[in-house]
């Protein structure tokens, strides 16, 4: 495993992490359970960033959206989703013209490609329709466990648990989910979240490592969540004038 150079944390996949030499247990209920209400008071309905329009859309959405930001693939789907919001409207278009309108975004090559599979397996095997099941969504090219787990909650209001980059680093940093893969991070998460607050738990543990919890330099200062956080080197407020 390779060490950054100047942090010397292992550089694996999802980033800097910390690998410790035995497995950490999650911090207590009681202090999940604290973060959770915490996350909710700050937002209390929390919905993705990602623009969709219904649950075709949001496919496509999340499976453009692999190495790319949330901004970028809404400047991409914009105009492509004007043009076909449905599996039959972009299989007409095509991959060349599929390709051409996302190619902002990374790996757009591989994704046009997957697209118009995804769409073309839609209407042969689903009958155009977006399955509800995580089995059958995984199916689809291009379609993974984290996209099948976005679609799943917030297409269909199941309980599921997308660990992404900064779910996982949430997830490990806070000592909630101490975890050393994504899978590992997603089955802790969905054992010690309490039901009140599972609906809503991807969504406040990714706003909160996009905005809060930063990669490289988290913004404890600011943090709600920050006395019950098991994160030792915790960033002290900026001096002023400085942001």
């Amino acid at each position: 495993m390779r060490r950054h150079p100047k942090t010397g944390l292992a550089k694996k996949g999802f980033g800097l992490i910390k690998t410790p030499a035995k497995q950490q247990r999650p911090i207590s209920r009681a202090k999940i359970a604290t973060i959770y209400a915490h996350l909710q008071e700050l937002d209390p309905h929390p919905k993705t960033e990602l623009n969709y329009s219904n649950p075709y859309t949001l496919v496509v959405a999340v499976a453009l959206s692999a190495q790319a930001t949330d901004v970028g693939v809404n400047k991409a789907t914009k105009a492509l989703f004007a043009l076909a919001d449905n599996p039959k409207d972009m299989l007409a278009l095509g991959e060349d013209k599929v390709r051409d309108m996302i190619k902002t975004i990374g790996l757009f090559r591989n994704k046009a490609k997957n697209v118009i599979g995804l769409s073309n397996k839609l209407l042969e095997e689903f009958g155009g329709e977006v399955p509800q099941t995580r089995e059958e969504l995984i199916s689809l090219p291009g379609v993974g466990r984290k996209t099948a787990n976005v679609v799943l909650n917030v297409a269909f209001g199941q309980p599921t648990i997308a660990v992404d980059t900064h779910i996982f680093r949430v997830g490990n940093r806070t000592g909630m989910a101490p975890g050393k893969n994504p899978d590992q991070v997603e089955d802790v998460l969905m054992r010690v979240t309490p039901p009140e607050y599972l609906q809503h738990a991807h969504h406040w543990l990714i706003l909160h490592g996009r905005y809060t919890c930063l990669a490289r330099k988290p913004r404890c200062w600011l943090c709600r969540v920050s006395d019950v956080c098991r994160f030792k080197d915790k960033t002290p407020a900026p001096d002023e004038g400085q942001n």
